[in-house]
């Protein structure tokens, strides 16, 4: 298989075990502290997660988006709907999503479920709490279309930038909000020699049933 460099890649993950008697009932208290700890260990972007979609054709599609709030809902996150992933979503809002921690344990957590739209009043929450460059770039950029160069970006820019001037840069229709709702939430903790551990939530009503996978 050509250069066999990856091949020879190869950590020990440490031995600290994930006990079945140490998870909490809900899975997303887990996943809040697992993110907290991981903030607090320095990973870059923490909330950085791997969205998955499929588009009409049955092809999937993957993207890290940053997620932006987690509360008894679900896991939401901000986006141009126009673009691909808002298209594909719209087709069809089963999606999956991944975060991957390598501190300070390794760490992976895998949700399934399904895509609902976030409250209007959400996405201008955020909206405007974002630095204005990042509201005039998401607000003037055509994402996921195809663009002569670069210039032509930085015209869009401009061009809202002098449209609005020093006044609220407003949030256009077609920026929103996604909560992906799980329906089923997979943490994974590396342990050496492979062994690792896995436990899966699944929903079960209004509760969560936990069972242990083997890795």
């Amino acid at each position: 298989m050509g250069d066999d460099r990856f091949s020879r890649l190869r950590i020990e993950y440490g031995d600290a075990p994930l006990d079945r008697q140490h998870l909490p009932t809900d899975p997303l208290l887990l996943c809040r502290e697992w993110l907290a700890l991981a903030e607090q260990a320095g990973v870059n972007e923490p909330n950085g997660m791997a969205l998955a979609t499929v588009d009409r054709d049955g092809q999937p599609h993957c993207r890290i988006v940053l997620c932006k709030g987690l509360d008894a809902r679900g896991f939401a996150f901000f986006t141009n709907k126009q673009s691909d992933k808002g298209a594909q979503l719209a087709a069809n809002p089963r999606t999956a999503a991944t975060f991957w921690w390598p501190a300070p344990r390794n760490r992976q957590v895998r949700i399934t479920g399904m895509i609902e739209a976030a409250p209007e009043a959400a996405a201008d929450a955020y909206f405007a709490s974002r630095p204005r460059r990042a509201q005039l770039c998401s607000a003037s950029s055509p994402q996921s279309r195809v663009v002569a160069d670069r210039d032509e970006m930085e015209r869009r820019v401009e061009a809202l930038a002098q449209q609005v001037g020093a006044g609220t840069v407003p949030r256009p229709p077609h920026w929103g909000g996604y909560v992906l709702v799980p329906a089923a939430v997979e943490f994974w903790q590396g342990r050496d020699g492979r062994l690792h551990d896995r436990f899966r939530y699944v929903r079960d009503g209004a509760a969560w049933c936990i069972e242990r996978l083997a890795p």
